[in-house]
This record gives structure tokens, sequence and C-alpha cells, in this order.
């Protein structure tokens, strides 16, 4: 079995995390999220997330191409996890491209094109300007 492996805080979830859900699916046969935690959020990125970890989790566990849901609570775990969970490929969106080449190390590291009409950022700048 090919195990891979995803992070994101997934909040304000949109058909963008859809597409990189499904095609992080299409990598393996097992897909783990690794889902940042609130206080992650809050005291490593300065985000507030719109809906809590718990929520956010249970959205995730219903998308039929996620096998398994993990809080992310720092930055460091990455390669623990790698091993822990025995990942073939790590995936990630490529806003991020570079950043984890580290990995390779330990897994294939492949970074996915980003859905370029949609994003949290854009949705929650939307709804301000309404």
């Amino acid at each position: 079995m090919k195990r891979v492996i995803t992070y994101g805080t997934f909040d304000l979830l949109h058909y963008g995390h859809l597409n990189l859900l499904r095609r992080a699916k299409e990598q393996g046969d097992y897909l783990i999220v690794a889902l940042s935690t609130d206080e992650f959020n809050w005291n490593e990125k300065q985000k507030k997330c719109y809906f809590e970890y718990e929520k956010r989790k249970q959205m995730l566990e219903a998308i039929r191409y996620v096998d398994l849901v993990i809080p992310e609570e720092n930055w460091e775990q990455k390669v623990t996890d790698v091993q822990e969970y025995m990942v073939d490929t790590f995936v990630i969106g490529d806003d991020w491209e570079g950043k984890f080449d580290f990995l390779k190390e330990y897994c294939d590291v492949v970074y996915l094109s980003r859905t370029p009409e949609i994003s949290t950022t854009q949705i929650k700048e939307s709804l301000k300007e309404k």
C-alpha cells in the first residue's frame, strides 16, 4: 500500500481543497491529512480559524479521498510523521515549492499546482468587501 500525506489548515473548506485532496489521493492508496490545530494556527501562523479544529476534522473525515486525519501541532513534526506513518509520498501545494525538499531523504515530495481562482484568503477578502 502506497501512503501519501499532506498538511493544511483547511478552514472554510472549498473546491480548491477538494481538488488538492483528490489529486493527493491519486498519488497513492491511503491519504493522511495532517490538520493544523487551532493552537498551532494561532501561535505559529497568527491565523484565527473560522471553524475550530474538531469541526474541520469532521469535514475532512467526510471526504472520500481522506483515510486518516491527524493533528499538525508544530512545523518540525513532518519527518516524524513520515516515519511513524510509513509515508511514501509527501504532497503539498506548489505555493510551498522547494520548502519541503528536505523530506526527499525520507519519501517522494510532490508539489501540486493550486486551483488558481479560489483560496480561503480570497473568500475572506471578498466577504470583507460586502
